[in-house]
Parts: structure tokens; C-alpha cells; sequence
């Protein structure tokens, strides 16, 4: 999309828009629609906040990072996400257990890697924009493990998780409906027709089957630390099916051997991390 011209704004929201019809049938179908809005309705303020910060504060900075960034630099810097999970559990669940000497060191392992791919785009990127791209992935990096987490304690069990991401999909319409009206309002821009049939896919596939997929993952194991790491290590094959699928779609060169070697770096870290974190 980003490669097409479309507007980063249009990119990230449609993909929550194409989302909600099919969580709401989903939702209505098992019969669960009243319970979540009677939770929504006793939390709104938690359930705002932290599908705002979820879906909103990780989707849109990704989304417009991937606007001047390539596809396989935002997909192996995104793996930052693990290190994020790591900083944020002793202040997300109270308990200096949760940190771990041997998380932290596969962690460094894993920033490492982004370091050389990094370094790898100086001579192809201006230092400037490879700065300010990173930064907003790092941000999004935070705030989707965050939002998650923050979410799965807030209902306590009491919701499946079609109804956690439909509540996330509703509580984070403001944001997204905010964007809109910035992007009509000051860019002048409205969707193309190619942009809502790109969007509809990404809905699909990313938002309906592989965050269904991840979240009743991580909700099954949110009580292990170390299996919630294994879960969230699964991420990193992204990097190799991005970069084969920009090299398929896009047809862009082979990166080069230092970008591949951060790469290898990365998940290596992720296989250690999956294999032996504590």
C-alpha cells in the first residue's frame, strides 16, 4: 500500500473498519455481544485507554513508518517488541520475578541485530529519516504488548478473545475516527479504490485470522512468563516472509550482506529466547 501511494492514515484505519463486521458476527454468532458491553460499559475509561494504546498507538506509527521505510527494515526492527515485552512486565505485573538475566541478555542479542541492520542503511537511507522511522516502530514496538497485556488482566477471564478484540476494535474507533478527520480535513485525502481492497486483505488475513491467532495465544499462557516469551518469539519469522514477499511482489534486490547478517542476528536471539528464557 505504502509502495501504491496510499495514505498511511487510510492504511491503518480501514484495517480495524474491515475487522469489526467480521468480530461482531463472530461475537453475535457465539451469543457473547451482552457480556462485552456490559464489561465496556463498567470499564470504559480502562477499555478506551488501552485499545487506544493496542490498536491505535501500535498500528498507526507502524503504518506510517512503513510510508519512507523498507517493508523488511519495519518488519526486523518490530521485533523490538520483545525487548519492549521484557521492560514492561515488572511494571505491568508488580513482581521483580518477571525479570530475568537471561531474557534481557537474548534481548540485547536481539537489539544488536537491529543495530546492523540499521547501520546497513545508512549509505541507502538519509540518518534523519532511518531515525525518525525507527523511533515510531520502537513506539509501536511498546504499545502492542502492552495494550494486549493490559487488556487480558483488565476482563480477569471473564471474556473469550473474540470478545476482547471486538472491544478493542469499538473502544478504539475514536482514535481511528480522529485520524479520519485529519486526513479528510487538513490532507485532503480519501481512500483509493485500491487502498480498500488492500486494506480489506490486510484486515483478513493479519487482523482476523493471525491476531485472532495471537491473542488467544498469548491468553492461553498469560500466566507463564516464560511460555508468554515463546508465544511472542514466534514474531520473528515475519522478517523472512517479508523480505521474500517484497522480493516476489516488489521485486527489490537482495539486501545487503549486512542487513541479512542483523537479520540472522535477530532471529537467533528469537530462537534463544524461545528456547531458553527463564
Amino acid at each position: 500500500m505504502a509502495a501504491s501511494g496510499g495514505n498511511w492514515i487510510w492504511s491503518s484505519s480501514m484495517r480495524f473498519y474491515w475487522m469489526l463486521p467480521f468480530f461482531l458476527a463472530i461475537v453475535l454468532a457465539r451469543k457473547n455481544i451482552l457480556p462485552l458491553f456490559i464489561h465496556i460499559r463498567k470499564n470504559v475509561v480502562s477499555w478506551i485507554i488501552w485499545s487506544t494504546v493496542g490498536f491505535g498507538f501500535f498500528y498507526a506509527p507502524l503504518t506510517y513508518s512503513a510510508s519512507f521505510s523498507p517493508s523488511w527494515l519495519v518488519a526486523s526492527t518490530w521485533q523490538f517488541t520483545i525487548i519492549a515485552g521484557v521492560i514492561l512486565a515488572p511494571f505491568i505485573y508488580k513482581h521483580r520475578s518477571y525479570f530475568s538475566i537471561a531474557n534481557f541478555s537474548f534481548s540485547l542479542i536481539i537489539l544488536l541485530g537491529i543495530i546492523i541492520m540499521q547501520l546497513s542503511q545508512i549509505d541507502n537511507i538519509d540518518i534523519a529519516t532511518l531515525v525518525v522511522g525507527s523511533s515510531w516502530i520502537i513506539l509501536a514496538a511498546f504499545c502492542y504488548p502492552l495494550g494486549n497485556r493490559k487488556t487480558i488482566l483488565m476482563i480477569k477471564g471473564e471474556l473469550d478473545v473474540y470478545q476482547r478484540i471486538l472491544g478493542m476494535i469499538i473502544c478504539s474507533l475514536p482514535f481511528w475516527l480522529i485520524l479520519n478527520l485529519y486526513a479528510v480535513l487538513v490532507e485532503k485525502s480519501l481512500p483509493s479504490t485500491e487502498q480498500i481492497q488492500q486494506t480489506f486483505i490486510v484486515g483478513l488475513f493479519s487482523g482476523v485470522i493471525a491476531t485472532s491467532l495471537f491473542f488467544y495465544a498469548t491468553e492461553i499462557v498469560s500466566g507463564n512468563h516464560k511460555a508468554l516469551a515463546c508465544v511472542e518469539s514466534t514474531q520473528s519469522a515475519e522478517v523472512i516472509f517479508t523480505l521474500l514477499g517484497e522480493m516476489a511482489v516488489l521485486h527489490i534486490m537482495l539486501p545487503s550482506f549486512y542487513a541479512l547478517l542483523g537479520m540472522g542476528v535477530v532471529i537467533i536471539g528469537m530462537i534463544l529466547y524461545s528456547l531458553f528464557s527463564k
